[in-house]
């Protein structure tokens, strides 16, 4: 398994070995090896003209995962996944939480999604959450059990 870390936005709260391990834990969490990921950390805008254009939604979001179908190898990759670096930084703030473990959250669950995890409705929603807490606590991350909006 794979990750190779893209930085269209600036982050120095993790280095791309403490992202790649976030995302390598969530997949190896649900069952996924062997598979090469694209991880890209962007700002709000690119983000939010990501999730305009796929979803049809110009708000602002955290993370996106696309499960693209490739071989999986770095040249053709199994899954990308787009961080947006403000939101981490904007709701860590807002939660009281550190932005290095709120950026580690948004990998784990971009990872959780292309493993088949949901949060549409209530009770996908704690499964992935409970998942998202488990990879953290694996990665040695302080506990968080306030809610999120979304």
């Amino acid at each position: 398994m794979s990750v190779r870390v893209h930085r269209d936005a600036e982050a120095r709260e993790l280095d791309d070995a403490a992202l790649a391990a976030a995302v390598e834990a969530a997949l190896a969490h649900g069952g996924v090896t062997g598979k090469h990921v694209a991880l890209v950390l962007v700002d709000d805008p690119t983000l939010a003209e990501l999730h305009d254009r796929y979803l049809g939604d110009p708000s602002v979001t955290d993370v996106m995962a696309f499960e693209l179908g490739g071989e999986g190898t770095e040249d053709d990759p199994w899954g990308e996944i787009y961080v947006s670096v403000d939101r981490a930084r904007a709701v860590a703030a807002d939660r009281g939480v550190r932005p290095a473990r709120e950026l580690a959250l948004y990998c784990v669950h971009g990872a959780l999604h292309l493993v088949g995890h949901d949060d549409h409705d209530d009770a996908d929603r704690a499964r992935m959450r409970e998942a998202e807490r488990e990879v953290l606590r694996a990665l040695g991350y302080e506990s968080d059990d306030a809610p999120h909006d979304a």
